[in-house]
């Protein structure tokens, strides 16, 4: 199918400006060029002008008629102030290309950068640099070698950014926007959060590659996916869809007929045909989350589909091509799963070239308000009923959600959830003291059943039963602790800075090392057992 081409232009309140008498044929005129060549077919032209140009552009609009019939002229009134100001310039050309709705699947988009002021073609430039306007540049200057001057000539500018590296310039706000679109318009402070993000957001418009979202269960690896999709998608960089899989849902034969399709007849019950989600993610995103559950075979074909783009549907001896950006999400130390011979390390080393650690709620602990102010919000959306705290109830809340006592062991669900309770119980659209203090022990016996059970689990990495039955309740949650902070840091000084962060501070010696390790040694560890996987 051939492509429309579409153009974007700026009146040229000078250049297209020759009156209307006959002579004005004779003249070069940029848009009137623009849409007079023989090699190049303006299907049509978007004409941007100011109030003051409106007649000029009427006129243009006229002559292009009469020289390119098949182009469809559309006039769009964009009024700048001061054309000199970058701020002005660029927020009023961003809003315009935001209101379009671009299609390149069927039509090709040229930006023309000949008429405005200098400001003007900056900006233009940065547009399609970033994206904003999914095309290329052209220009048109007169020809003086040519008898027609007034056709001239044409020259398309394609923003390859590896040869303009030094021309490759962005305004931070772009980057702000990106970011706070990834945050979901959350307003953070968690300054390592802020920084992963930041980077993410680079990678997500820079790159097709993989990447690997690691964290707990909760921790948000899914939304942070489908928002890296949205912004590639903003962005004009994919034309397919985000297909979200959680493997932990594909079990037994049906896991490769599942993600790589089937062909009729080729298993029992497969009475049609089925094209499989990588070939339904095709020019798109692929989400499968808990990569970590798939089968070694499921590892295998889905390296051989991320090299080479292909793969064979079960029963098929035919290839299948699909391009796809993956994005993998797991709360597993895939490493470690390696290392224990279930998954495979050829596939991390493919997926590993980007690979984000969310924190869990509870390292976040200065961002736990905006984010409750996120869920009101999104009970509001949801059911199209605005709840509010009262003053008391808010602040007793946020001060339950910081503290040491609240785990969130299931992280953003936990606290999603305590909203929707509240949001949905509360009288008159208010929530009170007393729905405060009943989500809080609410959640404090959730917490404590699982709190014990990951408690006991967590040691039992590195404890026998009878040992731990041997321990009181006190060392046993005491111990648990002082292994989680030492899985957290790379020697033995850095772990107990954080244990012993106050009485170190009262000692004319630090000993950190050896406190922590006179420690351990009391239930028989040492420091080697907690840095590396357990067996």
């Amino acid at each position: 199918m051939n492509k429309k081409t579409v153009a974007v232009s700026l009146i040229g309140s000078q250049l297209d400006f020759v009156g209307k008498r006959v002579d004005r044929w004779a003249r070069w005129r940029p848009n009137v060029s623009l849409c007079s060549q023989d090699n190049l077919v303006i299907d049509q032209l978007h004409m941007l002008h100011d109030n003051h140009s409106e007649r000029l552009a009427n006129n243009v609009a006229v002559d292009i008629e009469s020289v390119s019939p098949e182009t469809s002229v559309s006039l769009h009134n964009v009024n700048f102030n001061d054309p000199w100001d970058f701020e002005e310039v660029y927020s009023k050309l961003y809003d315009w290309c935001h209101r379009q709705t671009f299609d390149t699947d069927t039509n090709d988009y040229l930006f023309h950068i000949t008429t405005g002021t200098h400001v003007v073609q900056i900006c233009s430039y940065l547009l399609t640099e970033s994206r904003h306007f999914p095309g290329r540049l052209i220009q048109t200057s007169p020809d003086k070698y040519n008898k027609n001057r007034s056709i001239g000539r044409t020259q398309i500018i394609d923003l390859d950014l590896s040869k303009y590296d030094q021309l490759a310039t962005r305004f931070d706000r772009e980057h702000l926007e990106g970011k706070a679109f990834l945050k979901g318009g959350i307003q953070t402070k968690n300054g390592d959060f802020n920084r992963l993000i930041s980077q993410i957001e680079k990678v997500a418009i820079r790159s097709s590659d993989p990447m690997l979202l690691t964290g707990p269960t909760g921790a948000g690896k899914s939304q942070l996916a489908t928002r890296i999709f949205q912004l590639k998608k903003r962005r004009s960089m994919l034309k397919g869809d985000l297909v979200s899989v959680n493997c932990a849902t594909l079990k037994g034969e049906n896991a490769m007929a599942a993600l790589f399709g089937h062909t009729r007849g080729a298993f029992t019950g497969a009475q049609k045909e089925r094209s499989g989600y990588l070939l339904t993610a095709n020019k798109g995103v692929l989400f499968l989350d808990e990569i970590g559950e798939l089968g070694l075979e499921e590892q295998a074909m889905l390296l051989h589909a991320i090299e080479n783009k292909s793969f064979h549907p079960v029963g098929s001896d035919r290839t299948v091509e699909s391009d796809f950006q993956l994005i993998a999400g797991t709360n597993k130390d895939l490493k470690d799963e390696v290392h224990k011979g279930r998954f495979r390390e050829d596939l991390l080393a493919r997926i590993n070239l980007w690979t984000y650690k969310l924190p869990a709620l509870k390292e976040r602990k200065e961002d736990i308000p905006a984010n409750i102010d996120y869920e009101i919000e999104v009970y509001a959306q949801k059911n199209s009923q605005r709840v509010q705290f009262n003053k008391e109830a808010k602040l007793a809340f946020e001060k339950f959600a910081v503290s040491p006592e609240a785990v969130w062991s299931g992280n953003f669900r936990d606290l999603s959830s305590a909203v929707t309770r509240l949001c949905t119980l509360a009288d008159s659209s208010r929530i009170s003291v007393d729905d405060v203090e009943e989500e809080i022990e609410r959640l404090r016996a959730s917490w404590q059943t699982s709190s014990e059970a990951l408690t006991v689990n967590h040691l039992n990495r590195y404890l026998t039963e009878e040992q731990i039955a041997n321990l009181d309740d006190f060392d046993i949650h005491q111990l648990s602790y002082v292994v989680s902070v030492c899985q957290r840091h790379n020697s033995m000084a850095s772990a107990g800075r954080e244990l012993f962060n106050v009485s170190r501070t009262k000692k004319a010696q630090t000993n950190d090392s050896t406190r922590l390790q006179k420690y351990l040694s009391k239930f028989g560890l040492k420091w080697a057992q907690l840095t590396k996987s357990p067996q």
